[in-house]
Formats: structure tokens, C-alpha cells, sequence
């Protein structure tokens, strides 16, 4: 495994996801999978109204084409594709349930958060007999250390964390034209390079063909957008990434790499927390990328910076977890 197989994997993902477009966008309008916009959001996006929803399947299907045709049968890519479509379908539950009924909430809390512990428990107890089986501990690694927190069979509910925590953050940030497939794709692209680099070759063609499928999906997902990934998107990328961070042994490093996911999700944190308790809003609108909307900035502009924002979070935490 080199970095032309990985640029091979991410092309092949790029070239089926684009070429899924014409024929899933048509569709989804046919079915009248439009997006349904919240009315507490930023006004200006009632506009997006009815733009087809759901082009997740897009994402996750190209990274499923490509990893067949690339890809070695092993239990590490099985369990990246059973993070990635046990999550993705909850996602895929969730948005027909709200174009169906034509509302903005689907599933019902309740129902979400069991459904994500049923997932989480399916992906734990396949690791849990591939580490016992290969003699890998469960335990957390702390990064700039030596150290590892040895959990045993706490790791499963460390992982129901990490699944929770990772899928809800990255949902938060799928608030704008090509947002999270950008920022998304950026952490992709520093995690197959952090995977090669230890040898996790399942791990980093996984991440070349997520990356691939990400910038094909950006062709129709950029400003203006002619089709939403969904929580089939989102939440099917939120779990991909826990995963791959288990599988590569940086659960904590993903907090560096994927800082933008953790300050949009602190935004939410501290908005509510200060207005419940101090009847103030430290932000003019969360998450915070609609704050930087509302203070002027073009959705563009905003995507623009949470590019880089990624790019330099992402490879800075790969430059500085390598070292």
C-alpha cells in the first residue's frame, strides 16, 4: 500500500460518486425527498426548501462500489462498513420519516438514541471477538504519552460514547451548502495518511474512498446546493469516523483532528447552557457557523472558512500525532 493506491481508491471513489448524481438527484425529485428547513433557522434558508434530501446514499454507496473492487476481505473493513451503513441507516430511518410525514423531526429521541446503542453493540461485539481474538487490549491510548487507560469490557460503553458523541457532532455541522463534505472530506484525507503511516492499510483505503466520495458529492452539494446529504449522510460519516479512530487507536486524537466537529457542538453546548441559566445568548445562533451568518458573512464565505478551519485542525493534529 502506497499513496498512488490511495489516490487510485480516492479517484475510482470521486469518478462513481459523481457519476451517482444524474441518477439519484432525478430520482429523489421524483419521490419529492425535499429538504424541510426549520423555521428558527437563519430566514434566507427558506429558499433551500424542497431541495432533494437523502444524497447521502450517494456518499455511502460510492465508498461500498470502491472498497469492493479495492479492498481486501478483512474484520476491519467489515467494520468500517458496519459503522458506516448501520449509522447511515438510522440517518436513512430518520429523513424518510420526515419527508414522508413532512416534518422536521423523524425519529423521536428516544427511538434514535436506541437504535444508535443497538448499532454501537452490533460493531462492539464483532471487535470485541476480533481484539480477544488477536490479543489487542481494550484501552485508550493517551495521545502525546505512553500511556493507555485499560478499560476491559468498559470499552463497550466508552464506544456507545464515542458513537453518540462523534455521529451527533458531525450532524450539527451539516448546517450549510457543502459544509460537512468539505470538512468532512479534510479529516478523511489526514486520517488515511495517519493510517498508512501505522500500517493500517484496510483503515487508509477506507479513508481514500470516503475522501473520494465526499469531493464527488461536493459537485452537487456546493453553493447552491442541488441535493442534501441527510442524516444518511451525516450520520453514516459520524459513525465511519468513530471507527476509524477506534481502528487506528486515536479516539482521543480524533478531538484534535476533528476540532471543527467539537467547537460546533461546544457552540450548542454553550448557547443553551447560557441562556438556560443566564437567560443570555453568547451566540447570535448556533451552531456556530450560522453565527458568523448572521453577523454578515456570505454562506460562502463561511463554508470557505470552515474549509480551512478543517484543513489546518485536521493536518495539524496528523503533524503533531505523528511525531
Amino acid at each position: 500500500m502506497d499513496l498512488q493506491a490511495l489516490l487510485l481508491t480516492a479517484a475510482a471513489a470521486l469518478a462513481i460518486s459523481v457519476l451517482l448524481g444524474p441518477i439519484c438527484i432525478p430520482i429523489l425529485h421524483r419521490l419529492k425527498f425535499g429538504q424541510r428547513i426549520r423555521e428558527e433557522g437563519p430566514k434566507h434558508h427558506q429558499t433551500k426548501a424542497g431541495t432533494p434530501t437523502m444524497g447521502g446514499v450517494m456518499i455511502l454507496g460510492a465508498v461500498l462500489l470502491t472498497t469492493m473492487k479495492f479492498a481486501v476481505n478483512s474484520v476491519e473493513m467489515a467494520l468500517l462498513l458496519l459503522a458506516m451503513v448501520a449509522f447511515g441507516a438510522i440517518g436513512f430511518i430518520d429523513d424518510f420519516i420526515k419527508v414522508v410525514k413532512k416534518r422536521n423531526l423523524g425519529l423521536t429521541p428516544r427511538q434514535k438514541l436506541g437504535l444508535q446503542v443497538l448499532a454501537t453493540a452490533a460493531v462492539f461485539g464483532v471487535l470485541w471477538w476480533h481484539w480477544e481474538g488477536t490479543g489487542q487490549p481494550f484501552q485508550v491510548a493517551v495521545p502525546f504519552t505512553d500511556l493507555a487507560i485499560p478499560l476491559g469490557a468498559a470499552y463497550g460503553i466508552f464506544l456507545l460514547l464515542l458513537f453518540l458523541a462523534t455521529t451527533n457532532a458531525v450532524n450539527l455541522t451539516d448546517g450549510l451548502d457543502g459544509l460537512l463534505s468539505g470538512t468532512a472530506a479534510m479529516v478523511f484525507a489526514a486520517y488515511a495518511l495517519y493510517a498508512l503511516w501505522h500500517t493500517e492499510y484496510d483503515v487508509s483505503l477506507f479513508c481514500a474512498a470516503m475522501f473520494g466520495a465526499l469531493l464527488g458529492f461536493l459537485v452537487f452539494n456546493r453553493h447552491p446546493a442541488k441535493v442534501f446529504m441527510g442524516d444518511t449522510g451525516s450520520l453514516g460519516i459520524g459513525g465511519a469516523l468513530a471507527m476509524v479512530a477506534v481502528l487506528t487507536h486515536s479516539e482521543l486524537g480524533l478531538i484534535l483532528m476533528g476540532l471543527v466537529f467539537v467547537v460546533e457542538t461546544l457552540s450548542v453546548i454553550i448557547q443553551v447552557f447560557s441562556f438556560q441559566v443566564f437567560g443570555r445568548r453568547v451566540f447570535r445562533m448556533s451552531p456556530l457557523h450560522h453565527h458568523f451568518e448572521l453577523a454578515g458573512w456570505s454562506e460562502w464565505e463561511v463554508v470557505l472558512g470552515f474549509w480551512l478551519a478543517s484543513f489546518l485542525c485536521a493536518f495539524g493534529g496528523l503533524a503533531l500525532l505523528t511525531r
